[in-house]
């Protein structure tokens, strides 16, 4: 195993709730968070969609959702779903009728909108359809598209009109004897959605779905869900998540992982802890991390490495991680690995031998693990 160990100072308690299935990934209960993104190419490009959803499950998404808002994109999803290696979700909004095609073209999981999707006679032929078709719900409530009767009610989007309009939709399901739902209150504000989902986990035991909608770009909206979504899963709520933002959806992937990661709630890929380097360094740091992102992102398997420019602080890093380099003098630095001191390295060949220590960890790591199992 990696040689970052759980302490019971840092544990993470998670909220009880029910487990389902979205295909063959299961969500809830002890299973692990799961990842989450979205396409955004057009749905009926079957070709350039099922390219981005295979991009993001190689990035580690365990679900994608796609559009669907009109029926050639729903029965489009039968292609989708046929190549796709992971879940697929269908997106609805405004018409039921959709969902009703998407259950038909494979589907894993139907996500309805209750601001939108219209009146319980109309939920209740999406139940027929998801349980015809072994298909998941996930009621997604977004403070931008509440019921009118709510915003009556409270003035204004809120966290309590957002928790009852999904308490409201969770009755509908469980009175026609449908328990295969994930829920879902998002809101652009941190504030709101927060406060929403606390609220929510107190009255529901349905798995919940985290997101902080509309994040933003890249940096803005990865900052905004880190706080938003940090704070979240720090308290034990969430059983998967997606990260909304205007980039890339294999971003919203890798920026999830690193998320939960740094949470220790789930682990995928190299951990590198690293100084933002100043005067004292050995070496470039920056450079050199901005290099072994990109060179190692291959591993797969979960493990930490510490790039430190001086002795300051990289001898006390090195110890807690799989492998370790730590800035010195005269263009060297010393190699640390499983948390000891081993040896010296010049600055010149530095990167290609990390990765080179690196990999050969990540194959003890996975052999050990492989062995565990066995036994």
């Amino acid at each position: 195993m990696s040689i970052n160990h759980v302490r019971p100072w840092r544990n993470i308690y998670r909220r009880e709730s029910r487990q389902i299935s979205v295909g063959s990934v299961k969500v809830g209960g002890d299973a692990p968070i799961s990842v989450q993104t979205m396409t955004n190419t057009i749905t009926t490009d079957v070709a350039a969609t099922v390219a981005q959803v295979q991009a993001a499950a190689d990035a580690g998404a365990d679900i994608v959702r796609v559009s669907t808002p009109d029926e050639a994109s729903a029965r489009a999803l039968k292609e989708i779903v046929a190549e796709s290696p992971v879940p697929i979700v269908a997106d609805i909004h405004f018409h039921y009728k959709r969902a009703i095609e998407a259950a038909e073209s494979g589907a894993a999981c139907l996500r309805i909108n209750p601001g939108n999707i219209g009146d319980e006679s109309r939920v209740k032929e999406v139940i027929a359809a998801a349980r015809d078709h072994d298909c998941s719900i996930r009621i997604g409530v977004n403070a931008g598209s509440l019921e009118r009767h709510l915003l009556e009610k409270y003035g204004e989007p809120c966290p309590d009109a957002m928790v009852e309009s999904g308490m409201d939709h969770i009755r509908i399901l469980q009175d026609h004897d449908f328990h295969e739902f994930k829920i879902s209150v998002k809101a652009s504000d941190v504030f709101m959605a927060a406060a929403a989902y606390q609220q929510l986990a107190e009255q529901t035991d349905a798995p919940i779905h985290l997101g902080i909608t509309e994040a933003g770009g890249l940096m803005s909206g990865t900052v905004k869900s880190a706080i938003g979504l940090g704070n979240l899963l720090w308290m034990g709520i969430g059983d998967t998540l997606r990260v909304s933002l205007s980039a890339d959806p294999v971003e919203e992937v890798r920026v999830g992982y690193e998320i939960l990661k740094s949470l220790g709630l789930r682990h995928r890929g190299v951990n590198i802890i690293s100084c933002p380097s100043c005067a004292r360094q050995g070496f470039d740091v920056i450079k050199t991390v901005e290099i072994l992102e990109k060179r190692l992102e291959h591993v797969k398997t979960p493990m930490s490495l510490s790039i430190i420019g001086c002795v300051v602080n990289g001898p006390g890093e090195a110890l807690m991680t799989d492998v370790g380099f730590t800035g010195g003098g005269a263009g060297s630095g010393m190699v640390y690995l499983a948390g000891k001191q081993s040896h010296k390295m010049s600055n010149d060949q530095m990167i290609d031998h990390i990765v080179e220590q690196v990999e050969k960890r990540a194959a003890e790591i996975e052999a050990q693990e492989a062995l565990d199992a066995a036994e």
